[in-house]
């Protein structure tokens, strides 16, 4: 018996020779074809060479500028872009000017600096800065104080839509749960009088709890029955809808006593949100509340076991459910949670905005704003509130650029829209600006055999 230790039956590198090494040809056999470092005979050196890296700096620039947060700010300039180019081709001035644009091209390039910067700058000093009236803080300060309170129910309903996104679900349910939220809250804020602190905190929690057991069925029926949360959330949407306008007709429910209209009535005062900085400015303590439901998105996701059930469900449901998750019990928790944080937005229309009273159409389109708002945030608890923060700007902002400058608020709508088509669209704007993309890679090892690298050509 031969033993197969023995040093003489060993090639160089340590593994046993083949019969053809041997010098046996009868008993050759085809085999896998060496690799080039183990058919070199001069050794690996001359078959491999080494490729330093590129700079730390360089990969941090292309993490940076082939990120999504890249992507989204990209996707918002292109966005104003494309408005700019609307506002020049319906301003007056331009027009007239590049009648006789090639006997005086000066004049329409100025008219069209004109146009695009009076917008634009009108829309920084309706919601950022009103720089005209530096002698008045109170009226200099207001516009941005105005973004935070149209912000602050996009980031709640948005935290809520980008919560379902991030576990695979389409949640374009949220009109339907801003009204039951809002009608709960509205009928405990109107009818129901508590002591000052006690009713505010009971409205809240019980409009809270209104939208998350909306949002809750649509979870049950996709655990227990399959149903595409899509179809069940938009006709949930008709049901809440159709639902609180009978309540705001009936008297004895949400009508205020001895009107016709389908309004409900004035909320009392120990039940409105309290101004967090004076009557003179339009913030309340909703926003408070929505920077910490974002704090509270932001540590389900990356700092406890539900978080990390609900990003396994997202990113592969079988898989997940072959590690031992409840995926059903995901999706019921997940929109329960996500319908109380679209909930949050309905009750701060009526606890902090509609304090008057409020009708069918208080959900202002937010519920499917929200879906704009999740994308650009990129599902992101930060990002869905600074998305959140320059909707709200531009929302703002509109109102003093159409006072102003006469351009008509739908174009800060095209704009919006713009930046969907971007967002949804990564490949356009990395080739647009030619940035390079997120996953890939440097190959650190490059072979240097010849055969080999006609191989990879």
């Amino acid at each position: 018996m031969s033993n197969t230790n023995d040093p003489k039956d060993a090639t160089p590198g340590g593994a046993a020779a083949s019969p053809a090494a041997k010098g046996n040809p009868a008993e050759t056999v085809e085999s896998e074809p060496l690799a080039p470092e183990t058919a070199d005979p001069a050794g690996a050196q001359s078959a491999t060479h080494d490729v330093p890296p590129p700079p730390r700096s360089t990969q941090i620039l292309k993490e940076i500028f082939g990120g999504s947060a890249a992507i989204s700010v990209l996707a918002v300039l292109l966005a104003l872009l494309v408005g700019g180019i609307l506002i020049v081709m319906t301003d007056e001035a331009v027009q007239e000017a590049a009648g006789y644009f090639f006997s005086r091209p000066a004049d329409t390039f100025r008219a069209i600096a004109d146009a695009v910067g009076g917008a634009y700058a009108a829309l920084f000093r309706g919601s950022v800065f009103n720089y005209l009236r530096p002698d008045d803080l109170v009226a200099a300060f207001r516009p941005i104080t105005e973004t935070l309170a149209n912000a602050t129910p996009l980031i709640a309903a948005g935290l809520g839509v980008a919560l379902a996104f991030r576990v695979g679900l389409f949640n374009i349910g949220g009109r339907g749960q801003m009204l039951i939220a809002a009608a709960a809250a509205g009928y405990v804020g109107a009818y129901i009088p508590m002591p000052p602190v006690i009713h505010l905190i009971v409205a809240l929690v019980v409009g809270i709890i209104g939208g998350a057991l909306w949002g809750g069925i649509v979870g049950l029926l996709k655990a227990r029955t399959g149903a595409h949360e899509v179809i069940v959330t938009i006709m949930l949407n008709y049901v809440a809808f159709y639902l609180v306008s009978y309540l705001l007709r009936t008297e004895g429910a949400l009508q205020a006593p001895g009107q016709n209209n389908p309004k409900s009535g004035a909320m009392l005062e120990t039940a409105v949100f309290p101004d967090l900085l004076g009557p003179q400015y339009n913030l309340n303590l909703g926003f408070i509340l929505v920077v910490l439901a974002t704090i509270y998105v932001w540590y389900l996701l990356n700092r406890s076991a539900m978080g990390f059930q609900f990003r396994a469900v997202g990113e592969n449901p079988h898989a997940a459910r072959v590690a031992g998750i409840n995926v059903g019990s995901v999706y019921v928790k997940v929109m329960l949670i996500a319908g109380a944080l679209v909930g949050l937005a309905g009750v701060y229309q009526v606890l902090g905005n509609f304090t008057g009273g409020f009708a069918a159409g208080l959900d202002a389109g937010i519920g499917f704003d929200a879906i704009t708002v999740a994308l650009l945030g990129r599902s992101k608890p930060w990002g869905v509130f600074f998305a959140g923060i320059l909707f709200g700007a531009l929302k703002a902002g509109s109102y003093t650029m159409q006072a102003a400058e006469g351009i008509p608020v739908d174009i800060v709508l095209v704009v919006q829209s713009f930046i969907v088509l971007f967002i949804a669209a990564p490949p356009l704007v990395r080739a647009i600006f030619r940035l390079p993309t997120p996953d890939s890679s440097f190959r650190w090892r490059l072979p240097s055999n010849s055969r080999t690298k006609e191989a990879a050509r």
